[in-house]
């Protein structure tokens, strides 16, 4: 603690280090115990190269879903109840595991909307990932 004689008046112009000091310490400690970790080698499991090349999947077909002005569904052409999409669906997306087939839907714009969130419900619940609108 500074002291100062009481004929001296104005600011006090010393500093307590002590504070500073401490915070080295304890810098130098951290430092101490953390730099042994650090220099230990971490093993790393990284890819090998390989030589041979993997020829690209060819993309299945696209599934053509259209619905018309009377809410009727065909699909590829052929005539389904909206019912059965699903089960047709997971059937395309088993058989395509890892590549599956786009999904392109054509609308009439006079086909109900209930319908189609039957259609878009069903190809979500058979996890179909690529789906596409087109003009009918």
């Amino acid at each position: 603690m500074a002291f100062r004689a009481a004929a001296t008046s104005g600011p006090l112009a010393e500093i307590n280090v002590t504070p500073l000091v401490d915070v080295m310490l304890v810098l130098l400690i951290i430092f101490i115990v953390t730099a042994p970790m650090v220099s230990l080698p971490i093993p790393v499991n990284l890819p090998q190269r390989t030589t041979s090349v993997v020829p690209p999947t060819e993309p299945p077909p696209p599934i053509e879903l259209r619905v018309d002005a009377s809410n009727q569904v065909t699909w590829n052409g052929q005539v389904v109840p909206v019912a059965s999409l699903q089960a047709r669906m997971q059937d395309q997306a088993q058989a395509h595991a890892g590549n599956l087939p786009e999904l392109r839907i054509a609308t009439d714009p006079d086909a109900e909307y209930a319908v189609m969130a039957k259609v878009l419900a069903a190809a979500s619940n058979a996890h179909l990932e690529r789906i596409a609108f087109v003009r009918p």
